[in-house]
């Protein structure tokens, strides 16, 4: 088995269950999200980062199960986000998404080796547009270390779909044999 860390921090954040594609020349990886109703299983751990009186909050460590609602199945409510924080829908605006962008580029390059720095420079612009064309769809999470200065994965779901879909930076992955 292959696990994704996050090249800054270490955190597992995916692992090789799930087959990805290569986006914005190969500068994010997009991975189809599962929803399986009959069994418990869930997603990673990721952290959900929300915007709580115009602040950023990383609320831990929260299991996410995405497309079930337990209540309405007859299961206990989800103990990880009180309820004020599930009606507040992270999102950044055009301009604190950038902020961000800024920081990630310039915490991730030296860690990158030459040829790799290349590339990500020549290409991370292309890949941050497309984030900004889906940034009022985009949902935002972060590994279970809840560092602020971790790679993001974004979520968003598909016209059409029921299952969302996940995007990674590729260059913020290490790879790591189990």
């Amino acid at each position: 088995m292959i696990v994704y860390q996050d090249l800054l921090t270490g955190d597992e954040l995916l692992s090789d269950s799930f087959p990805y594609k290569e986006i914005e020349n190969g500068m994010l990886w997009e991975v189809e999200g599962k929803v399986n109703f009959s069994s418990s299983s869930q997603l990673p751990l990721l952290s959900v980062l929300l915007l709580i009186d115009e602040q950023w909050v990383v609320k831990g460590a929260v299991n996410v199960d995405i497309g079930a609602n337990p209540s309405a199945e007859g299961g206990e409510e989800d103990e990880g986000l009180d309820d004020r924080a599930e009606k507040e829908q992270p999102a950044f605006d055009k301009k604190q998404f950038v902020t961000f962008m800024k920081r990630y580029i310039k915490q991730l390059t030296p860690k990158l080796d030459a040829e790799k720095q290349e590339l990500f420079k020549k290409h991370i612009e292309g890949a941050t547009k497309y984030l900004l064309s889906k940034l009022s769809d985009l949902q935002f999470f972060v590994g279970e270390s809840m560092h602020d200065d971790s790679s993001m994965v974004f979520a968003y779901y598909k016209e059409g779909a029921t299952d969302p879909t996940f995007l990674y930076f590729a260059y913020g992955l290490k790879e790591v044999k189990c």
